[in-house]
């Protein structure tokens, strides 16, 4: 019998939270009468023929001087050492079983067994809560870091395996706690809140033709009390404890950095008092210098709104949710896109240069026909064709013809108009007074893009039938038409934030990747190289999702009160959705089909960029291309053959659930890929890596750079473009600063929308970037580590190749006349709003 070392290294839960104090002081009566926490190794070797042929088990052991250790007061580990007593003919230990005897949960990080009898050191990775012995109904299991395809399992570990995977899957059934780990799927039937009243009512998102959706994860709460196919709600300050599978919950660090970030102050509970009592005299901002004192003087708290809040909440915690200084002074931070220039945002250069480095550079495309055209159905919405002529454009064409242009690649297009239209009668019927909008655009010899025209679209009086009434503006920097330009830019903006936030933001990352974490925790075992593969890109994504439906994206919510799509802004998603192909979010997949990029067989990549100085693609090729190459080696490794991908029944069924059940409305399309070849596998574990870190962060971590400053990037508009002879037209004439800001976002909406995007820019203190890793020892395979390292190495080779293109005056978009240098895929950053940084997963 030997004995073999450990260490074992956890956070308690009261660490970091001084509410749990009594739970130590519970733990260390329980350590006393011998309710402690054990361990005991399993034979990954030798099956016990009494036991199912399970691996043979080794005596508990105890973790040692719980009693006298501490639990730190702010959220960190603690180390506790294990001695176990193991036969030796038991030979390598491939699992660990873990009762917990205590009085409350804690984390478990690692186990390292120091140096077990001819085979060395073993780790076991867990980051998993482990709750009391009475919350299951067996031992936890945790494996060894070594990892096995389905059939190369050792046969004392199978079944260990297989009970793991039923247990993460539930039954479907039951009120679900927050001590489970069960991962299950529902439909988008949480965001409404009809028992509110029926302004509040929103269609089940998810199960139908006409609303198809991608799924998320089961919360299991009861129906609300007017409407069964909808989930009730819980109370705004219950809302911390939705349901997520407890591995899925954010670390008290995360958690903290939201909650000092304000996003439930002051998105809901603090929003309809403080919105009223600032904005009691003036709803709007007068002018842009107004506009400028949220960051640069601050605004005054109202005596009245501290005493309304200090009712519920001690003014210490308010200074920590409120953006303040001093003494209820309300002050945001100055964003970026005005530091060097206050007035550059209005320029045309920036207003194009923006849908090539700013926070959506994913929408724009290469126009190749003329006038553009409209896919809706012209039974339904009649002629959306563009009314834009030859003549309107010609003249900023550089002696082009239209034709010439279109052949040469000059010409571009920022559509939005398919999209808004179908929505656009009933969205005008609210607050909303806006258009949808398509804008052209040229590229220069010198590579920037100059817009040419602005399209403002409304549906027709008669009915949508007879089609759309067009207006077309082209640019102009002098008088009242220079005015009516700046306002037409405006439109565009808004129609862009929106196509940003729920679609590009929202849709495209957030929502289409839920249900592949929620599938691979229900049929990839953690044993599986796959899961391995995938996990670092699955971190904190069901839980942030989880609180969007709550706080964000929920009837009422934050998107709701800001964007100008109101309370049609995910029923929009949904149509988007309906168009959504998985294999299209590969980025040169994507870069094509939008014309960004033309098929090049010369090319080592395989294409040519048609802007050479397009940062997104540039940026994003170099991150595309080390992510495939790092997937293929390591896919390469655990999979020879297509024989051996097509017998993985855990990879199979994982894919099967993830089409049929996690995108279920989309289930019959062909283009799925059929995961019958080791190329199919590679290509899906490619995009699923870059949708997750690279295109997220890309859509996300710049929204407050460029959009803190609520002119550049308006999220709603109230007025319709003013007409030549109304009064409304004389105001612009003389006061156009103000009617522009009479137009787009007003002062309440707009600091309601800054409290949110300065929480979406934020990047957490403990994020873990592309290239890196929570742990080095995630894997014992040394082919895919060194693998690994190659990664890492060309992560920052390329984070150099950013800062020298970026210092280059040759690329003339990566900068612009703001001076903000394109480093949103930047791969690394430190905490705060950094504008940089590309997180393993989709983690803020």
């Amino acid at each position: 019998m030997a004995k073999i070392k450990a260490t074992v290294v956890l956070m308690k839960k009261n660490s970091g939270d001084l509410t749990d104090l009594g739970e130590s002081f519970l733990d260390r009566v329980f350590e006393l009468f011998g309710q402690k926490v054990s361990f005991q190794l399993v034979s990954a070797v030798h099956g016990d023929p009494e036991n199912g042929g399970k691996g043979r088990v080794g005596k508990p052991a105890h973790l040692e001087n719980w009693i006298c250790t501490v639990a730190p007061l702010v959220a960190q580990d603690s180390t506790f050492r294990v001695t176990f007593d193991w036969d030796e003919g038991m030979e390598f230990p491939g699992a660990v079983l873990v009762r917990n005897k205590h009085h409350s949960e804690f984390y478990l990080r690692t186990i390292t067994l120091e140096d077990v009898p001819g085979i060395g050191r073993v780790h076991f990775v867990c980051n998993s809560w482990v709750y009391p012995m009475k919350y299951y109904k067996g031992d936890r299991v945790f494996f060894s870091n070594k990892a096995y395809l389905p059939n190369q399992t050792p046969a004392a570990l199978k079944k260990y395996r297989e009970e793991e995977l039923i247990m993460l899957r539930g039954d479907g059934r039951g009120e679900l706690k927050r001590w489970d780990r069960v991962y299950d799927y529902a439909y988008y039937n949480d965001l409404a809140d009809p028992d509110k009243s029926q302004e509040y009512a929103r269609p089940v998102l998810g199960g139908s033709a006409e609303f198809p959706y991608p799924r998320r994860i089961r919360t299991s709460r009861k129906p609300a009390k007017s409407d069964p196919n909808t989930e009730s709600r819980l109370p705004l300050l219950e809302s911390i404890k939705i349901y997520v599978p407890a591995d899925e919950r954010l670390s008290h660090i995360k958690l903290s950095d939201i909650l000092g970030s304000g996003l439930k102050s002051i998105t809901q509970y603090f929003y309809p008092q403080l919105g009223s009592l600032l904005c009691r005299s003036h709803r709007e901002f007068r002018s842009f210098r107004e506009a400028l004192d949220i960051y640069e003087g601050g605004i005054k708290l109202p005596k009245c709104l501290i005493k309304f809040i200090q009712k519920d909440v001690p003014l210490e915690l308010i200074k920590e949710v409120i953006p303040t200084e001093g003494e209820g002074l309300l002050k945001y931070p100055m964003p970026e896109v005005l530091k060097y220039n206050k007035l550059a945002w209005m320029t045309d250069e920036e207003f194009a240069r923006e849908m090539l480095a700013g926070i959506n550079p994913v929408s724009i495309k290469r126009l190749r026909e003329f006038p553009p055209t409209s896919k809706l159905d012209p039974m339904v919405y009649g002629s959306q064709g563009s009314s834009i002529t030859e003549d309107d454009i010609e003249s900023c064409l550089n002696g082009l013809s239209v034709r010439e242009a279109i052949k040469k690649n000059k010409l571009f297009i920022l559509d939005h108009h398919d999209m808004v239209m179908p929505y656009l009668r009933r969205i005008n019927s609210t607050a909303t007074k806006t258009y949808a909008t398509r804008t052209l655009l040229f590229l220069q010899d010198c590579g920037t893009l100059k817009p040419v025209a602005i399209e403002l679209s409304l549906p027709h009086p008669n009915g949508d039938q007879y089609g759309a009434i067009n207006e077309v503006h082209t640019p102009a920097d002098q008088g009242v038409e220079g005015h009516l330009w700046q306002l037409a830019k405006a439109y565009a903006a808004v129609n862009d934030v929106g196509r940003h936030q729920i679609i590009s933001h929202w849709l495209l990352t957030h929502a289409v990747i839920e249900p592949f974490i929620i599938a691979a925790n229900r049929q990839l075992s953690v044993l599986h190289p796959i899961y391995k593969l995938l996990y670092p890109h699955f971190r904190d994504t069901l839980n942030l999702n989880a609180f969007a439906r709550v706080i964000v994206i929920n009837a009422g919510g934050v998107l709701e009160s800001t964007l100008y799509s109101n309370k049609y802004s995910m029923e929009m998603s949904s149509a988007i959705y309906k168009d959504w192909i998985f294999t299209e979010q590969a980025l040169p997949t994507d870069l094509i089909n939008r014309g960004m990029a033309i098929p090049d067989a010369k090319s080592p990549r395989g294409l040519r960029l048609v802007i050479e100085d397009y940062p997104y693609a540039v940026d994003g090729l170099e991150i595309w291309f080390a992510i495939k190459t790092w997937v293929e080696e390591y896919c390469s490794y655990y999979y020879d053959a297509d024989e051996s991908v097509q017998n993985d029944m855990e990879l199979q069924v994982w894919w099967k659930e993830l089409r049929e059940q996690g995108h279920g409305d989309k289930k019959d399309e062909l283009w799925w890929p059929k995961m019958h070849t080791v190329r199919d596998l590679k290509d899906i574990c490619t995009i699923m890596i870059w949708v997750a870190s690279a295109l997220h962060a890309a859509v996300n971590f710049g929204q407050y750079h460029y959009g803190g400053y609520m002119p550049s990037r308006p999220t709603t508009s109230r007025r319709f473009m003013p007409k030549e002879g109304t009064p409304e037209y004389e105001e612009l004439n003389s006061n156009p600063e103000r009617v522009f800001l009479e137009t787009i976002t007003p002062r309440k909406e707009t600091l309601l929308g800054l409290s949110l995007i300065g929480l979406l820019s934020r990047h957490s203190t403990e994020e873990v970037y592309l290239g890196q890793t929570d742990t080095p020892d995630w894997t014992v395979d040394k082919t895919p580590l060194e693998s690994f390292k190659k990664f890492t190495k060309k992560i920052e080779e390329i984070k150099g190749k950013i800062l020298q293109m970026n210092s280059d005056p040759r690329w003339n978009n990566r900068v612009g006349l703001v001076n903000i240098p394109y480093m949103f895929l930047y791969p690394q950053s430190g905490g705060g709003i950094t504008g940089k940084g590309v997180p393993n997963s989709i983690s803020m």
